[in-house]
């Protein structure tokens, strides 16, 4: 089994900054693709950010410019600093990573549990 913890939510001020982690554990061989969604009430999932093995990123177009996901491969982990926040913005954020369990593992996909982001004054 595959762990995935985040940290780093809470309430925030508009135009304020976050910075969200999600750390893996468990029986691991390989992260593959790892990324940060997130559902505000109301509204589907979306995709926020997503980064490959070698850093490549893409985002949706409501953050672009605002927020950076990065790799840590060596702590199989990922990141998101989110700054320039609006209330928009607000949402239970979610990690989600593709991990293959050994050499001949499957690859199974894992999500944190979520981390609350409240942006408001």
């Amino acid at each position: 089994q595959v762990q995935l913890v985040e940290s780093g939510g809470g309430l925030v001020l508009p135009g304020g900054s976050l910075r969200l982690s999600c750390a893996t554990s468990g029986r691991i061989f390989r992260v593959n693709t790892m990324a940060w969604y997130r559902q505000a009430p109301g509204k589907e999932r979306e995709l926020v950010a997503r980064v490959d093995r070698r850093g490549n990123t893409n985002y949706a177009d409501s953050v672009k410019g605002r927020f950076t996901a990065s790799r840590h491969n060596a702590e199989n982990t990922i990141s998101l600093q989110m700054d320039i926040l609006k209330p928009e913005d607000t949402a239970v954020y979610r990690c989600y990573a593709n991990v293959q369990s050994g050499w001949h593992g499957s690859e199974d996909d894992y999500w944190g549990q979520g981390t609350q982001v409240t942006v408001a004054s």
